[in-house]
């Protein structure tokens, strides 16, 4: 139990129904839709909608989705891979031939097919309550009438000004009196309330049929894209297997490729050979051996992961005993291993929420359009903002990431679900980019190694290491900083915090939702 004489943030605690998302909008909308009679399945969508205008540098019906699901609290987990594709006519070929050595977060070819929305429509369809028309009244109403910009959002939306003034539709959205707008500012987004109500009232075909997705090729087309309305019209979301492990007697799991989730996985298998509880949650040894495991599993992902529709991923191989246990025996702990290449730095912007209702039916849904203000380009009639997913891919012919027809480019989207005998016990996701699985191991190992709740195990300090550098978060001492440089980490100060996260536990001792959000954005944690 925390400490009331200091700041911070106690767990939420409820029985009929838990929301927690990263904008207290969100959360509000989605237990009103709970009260109102809607699912887990209802409110979460209704929340995911209504941040895409709330959190516009974060997400959007311009991006991707991943969800995992489960019915009644049961082990038995749906996942579902809404995340779009790069154009038909996308052809590695075609980059080399017009001297392009890599794709810019700008251009046109960084955008990829928005899958989000067609994810909205057939989660919806197959096991929500309510019609779409009616998730999207919040989402239209705030886009419409105008919304209060939160600090936290306040600063992320500052450091995008010089992107979004090269577009002309979104300089004139996004930065009212030519400057991102400050705390406690009103934005309105009349053409993205217009392109909401045609979803409502045409449902996923408004977005990929007809004048939205005409405006959206139209536009790319002038850029110099490739995209043609059939790539719109042919996308659909598919339900996938996913990918599990065992932790410390409980199951994880996570999304498969093109998803990163693997790399969770990775990790707590690295882990697990190792008595995390044998020192202290913030100790040189501690931190040492997750950003070892961190620097292993990206290692592998970077070298296999891809589209499993067009290259063979051997997941099963990835994740076998034998497998880990020779990452295990790279680790050391008086130093940093070598001969393990890094990766550059991917930083997208993403929302995370998660959503259990009365039936403990349980939502673990993450949606973005990857880095801030995704590819910063704005469809000039829509109002909807372009991901930029595609610039994850690469223009090597040999690697796995290779952009191809119709390819989805690998992903750093990654919901969590963990279950114990048999039954949901939490979910829980933490946004930020290549962070994702980092953050997600630190919470769940935060939980299982160290006995901490759902609040104290998303507060606690982090760090990450990546790009040949370990960023600290400030609540790291100093002596800490010294015994990991000491072990060959370059230690550098985090900039700005590390991911930010959510996560609702089911306590099926006492028929009770504990929930947690985290204070490094401006969310809550909700319950009734």
């Amino acid at each position: 139990m925390r400490d009331f004489q200091l700041p911070g943030r106690s767990t939420v605690h409820g029985a009929g129904g838990m929301a927690a998302s990263s904008h207290p909008l969100s959360s509000l909308v989605a237990i009103e839709t709970l009260k109102d009679g809607g699912n887990a399945v209802d409110a979460a969508i209704a929340a995911a909608a209504l941040q895409a205008v709330v959190e516009p540098h974060s997400t959007g019906i311009g991006g991707d989705c991943f969800v995992l699901f489960c019915q009644e609290g049961s082990g038995d987990v749906i996942a579902l891979n809404g995340s779009g594709r790069a154009p038909a006519a996308a052809d590695v070929d075609w980059y080399h031939q017009n001297n392009l050595s890599r794709i810019e977060l700008d251009s046109p070819h960084a955008v990829t097919v928005p899958g989000a929305v067609d994810a909205w429509a057939r989660l919806l369809c197959d096991f929500g309550t309510k019609s779409l028309a009616n998730i999207l009244e919040p989402a239209i109403h705030y886009a419409e009438h105008g919304y209060v910009v939160t600090p936290r959002n306040s600063i992320d939306w500052s450091h995008s000004v010089d992107k979004l003034r090269r577009d002309p539709t979104a300089a004139r959205i996004y930065l009212p009196n030519g400057r991102s707008p400050i705390a406690g500012e009103v934005i309105r987004q009349p053409e993205l309330a217009a392109t909401l109500r045609i979803l409502a009232t045409e449902g996923r075909d408004g977005f990929y049929k007809g004048y939205v997705a005409l405006d959206i090729v139209n536009y790319l087309t002038e850029l110099g894209g490739l995209h043609t309305v059939d790539d719109f019209s042919h996308h659909s979301s598919e339900y996938v297997s996913p990918i599990t492990s065992s932790y410390r007697d409980h199951d994880i799991y996570q999304c498969p490729p093109n998803s990163q989730g693997i790399a969770v996985l990775i990790m707590l298998g690295i882990l697990e050979g190792f008595d995390l509880n044998k020192y202290e949650p913030l100790s040189v040894e501690r931190l040492h051996l997750e950003a070892e495991a961190t620097r292993l599993a990206y290692w592998v992902c970077e070298q296999t992961l891809g589209d499993p529709d067009q290259v063979e991923i051997l997941a099963d191989e990835i994740m076998s005993k034998g497998h880990i246990a020779e990452l295990q025996d790279r680790v050391r702990l008086d130093r940093v291993a070598e001969g393990i290449p890094m990766v550059a730095p991917m930083n997208p912007e993403t929302i995370y929420l998660t959503v259990v209702d009365s039936d403990r039916n349980a939502v673990s849904l993450i949606n973005s359009v990857a880095y801030a203000f995704g590819s910063g380009r704005v469809s000039p009639s829509t109002g909807v903002v372009l991901q930029n997913r595609g610039a994850s891919f690469v223009l090597d012919s040999n690697h796995p990431n290779c952009i191809a027809s119709g390819k989805r480019p690998r992903h750093t989207l990654i919901p969590g679900l963990v279950c114990k005998d048999g039954r949901a016990e939490l979910c829980v996701g933490v946004m930020g980019g290549q962070y994702q699985p980092v953050g997600q191991v630190h919470v769940i190992t935060n939980m299982l190694d160290f006995g901490m709740d759902v609040q104290e195990a998303i507060d606690l300090s982090r760090g990450f290491h990546f790009g040949g550098e370990y960023q600290l978060e400030s609540g790291i001492a100093d002596s800490v900083a010294r015994g990991l440089d000491s072990l060959g980490h370059r230690v550098t100060a985090a900039e700005m915090p590390l991911g930010s996260g959510q996560a609702i536990r089911i306590d099926w001792e006492n028929n009770a939702l504990i929930g947690g959000s985290d204070f490094r954005k401006d969310g809550s944690a909700i319950g009734y």
